[in-house]
């Protein structure tokens, strides 16, 4: 228990009247000089309430033991008062600066000092207390940021292991092109990030151009509840076939609605958005719900244009892939519907990466050969 004041004087009638003011309401101790009082402290630390600190003093001064008290970071568990007849503001200034908590000038108004002291005590125990609590909220929020970082990463984790999962169910569906989804992938993180660093109006970040690469692999989750006769049909389509076949962005929704409930919240609304929105053009003439413009979220028009120019550089059942050039100048054309005209300049300023991302393609066939066999619009 701290109780004890520390009287550090080298003039016995100076320490007569400080212990005749304050004996009674705590234990007095005295020391002679700085060394003394150092060596008293280091054995009786943990009992002292206060210190009255004399400045001139043999062997050790008042302000070298003030800053010894400094740099030990001793004045971290009591208050320091100096006790001085100087008048100098500067030696008071340098004793504050040093951590003292009060001074008190010489000669001693002996009737105040009990209450100078018992404020100066009152105070920092109080400041102490409060930094005390505030390095406890510290230290429990840090612990609590670290758990909720720990739960997002491993949701995060979770989510993705579910994403790729179901993307690899979509994936074997899809017996003409494997390589169908992990493409789309690349292609829409690369005009997500054009999309961000060109057009700011935006605002994708870092973390939502992860968030549509990862989700883009959902986009075509509605497929695994369309039939294998409408799904690998390798004709045209008749008007309810097709009708049912655009179900599957419907259905990829509320399938997405149905698991997602323990989803992070961002990558849920991606996922859906995507799976829902990416076959809506720009102009309004696309479906589930004939969006028109920015109505359709930036994240589906992203992967929209990825997944039409994967389709069309792709091989299929019902058609021959297009050489990259070609697929190139087609969606810049409108060919396959129309899109964003800022996504298509970002799209126009991605054509090398696009490039690398399809090297593995290799058409079999001449434009010529493939131009109406399938009715691009409906990319």
């Amino acid at each position: 228990m701290r109780d004890t004041i520390l009287i550090v004087d080298d003039q016995s009638e100076n320490r007569d009247v400080l212990r005749e003011a304050l004996e009674g309401e705590y234990k007095i101790h005295e020391a002679s000089d700085g060394v003394e009082a150092m060596e008293y402290i280091q054995e009786n630390e943990e009992d002292i309430a206060l210190v009255l600190l004399d400045l001139i003093m043999p062997r050790m001064s008042g302000t070298e033991t003030l800053l010894l008290l400094h740099d030990k970071k001793l004045m971290d568990n009591y208050p320091v008062i100096i006790c001085t007849g100087d008048n100098s503001l500067k030696i008071v200034e340098k004793c504050f600066s040093y951590g003292m908590s009060d001074f008190i000038r010489k000669p001693y108004e002996k009737e105040l000092l009990p209450y100078r002291v018992r404020n100066v005590i009152s105070n920092f125990n109080e400041l102490k207390q409060s930094r005390e609590e505030s390095e406890k909220s510290k230290v429990m929020m840090q612990r609590a940021n670290a758990l909720l970082k720990q739960y997002s990463e491993k949701m995060k984790k979770d989510n993705a292991n579910i994403i790729d999962s179901l993307g690899t169910i979509v994936e074997y569906r899809n017996t003409e092109n494997h390589d169908h989804i992990r493409r789309v992938k690349a292609f829409s993180k690369v005009l997500a990030t054009h999309m961000m660093n060109e057009f700011p109006e935006y605002e994708l970040t870092e973390e939502k151009v992860e968030l549509i690469y990862s989700a883009s692999a959902l986009h075509d989750l509605g497929k695994i509840m369309i039939p294998d006769n409408i799904l690998f049909k390798p004709g045209k389509y008749t008007s309810d076939e097709f009708d049912y076949m655009k179900s599957h962005t419907i259905r990829g929704y509320d399938i997405i609605q149905k698991i997602a409930a323990n989803w992070d919240k961002d990558m849920m609304e991606y996922c859906s958005d995507i799976a829902r929105y990416h076959h809506e053009k720009y102009d309004g003439r696309g479906y589930a719900d004939g969006l028109v413009g920015d109505e359709i979220p930036i994240s589906a028009q992203i992967v929209s244009v990825a997944d039409c120019f994967e389709a069309l550089i792709g091989e299929s059942i019902y058609k021959k892939a297009y050489e990259f050039d070609v697929a190139y100048q087609m969606i810049i054309n409108g060919d396959c519907g129309a899109f964003n005209p800022k996504l298509l300049e970002a799209f126009r300023n991605s054509e090398e990466e696009f490039k690398e991302i399809a090297k593995k393609v290799d058409p079999e066939n001449t434009p010529e050969d493939m131009i109406g066999e399938t009715n691009l619009s409906d990319m």
